[in-house]
């Protein structure tokens, strides 16, 4: 990743009011990609700059930040990503992104179980794939990565950001990983949807201490 030198009150980039997206999918009813937008462009994170696009996108986007008919009719995100922890993240393994311009249109984040304890909230979900199988084998014996967090920009939702998205990480990924996974909160019922499209399939489904039901799914890539 490029370093920068510009504080992020120094950018002079403009950035749209933007919202929501998290994860999604269960019985799988896999329908045809949407068509993406041609202005929009797919690529990993190279610069420090498009990190700091992430956050502010992930923090208008937060369940905490937005209202109940929001978070129903939009979806929303859970998870405030520590911003050193997301940089190494991208480090190691550039999340994709969605760029118009210089406007983030969307971001999904690439997480390896190397991160598993660097971000509390989603800690448990890796204890908890240690314990299981899947297709007869221990879950954490397949070569994958989670699905960090998955967000699109209010103004470009319904445009296919969110399939062109998974089609690049999967360009990107699919030989040399078996397969991608994350963890929807089940009444976050728009990434559902949108993750069932995808074709993300239901593997284990769980309810956490503070009475949040998630699903835990995976798109298997070979």
């Amino acid at each position: 990743m490029k370093d920068e030198s510009k504080a992020m009150n120094k950018e002079s980039e403009a950035m749209n009011d933007e919202q929501t997206q998290n994860s999604s999918s269960f019985i799988v009813h896999r329908s045809t990609f949407i068509q993406p937008l041609s202005s929009i462009k797919y690529k990993s994170v190279t610069f420090e700059k498009e990190v700091r696009q992430i956050l502010r996108l992930q923090k208008v986007n937060l369940a905490k930040n937005l209202d109940d008919r929001t978070i129903s009719t939009q979806g929303f995100v859970t998870v405030e990503h520590n911003p050193e922890v997301l940089l190494e993240m991208n480090r190691k393994r550039g999340s994709i992104i969605a760029k118009d311009k210089n406007k983030l249109a969307g971001y999904a984040l690439v997480m390896l179980w190397d991160f598993r304890n660097d971000v509390p909230e989603i800690a448990s979900m890796f204890d908890l794939l240690d314990t299981i199988e899947f297709k007869n084998k221990p879950f954490n014996a397949y070569k994958s990565f989670a699905v960090g967090q998955v967000c699109v920009a209010e103004s470009y939702r319904g445009q296919g950001v969110f399939d062109g998205m998974y089609a690049e990480m999967k360009k990107q990924f699919s030989g040399e990983f078996d397969f991608t996974f994350t963890e929807i909160a089940t009444r976050n019922t728009r990434s559902m949807r949108a993750h069932q499209r995808v074709g993300f399939q239901s593997v284990y489904k769980y309810t956490a201490q503070n009475g949040e039901e998630w699903d835990v799914v995976v798109w298997e890539w070979k």
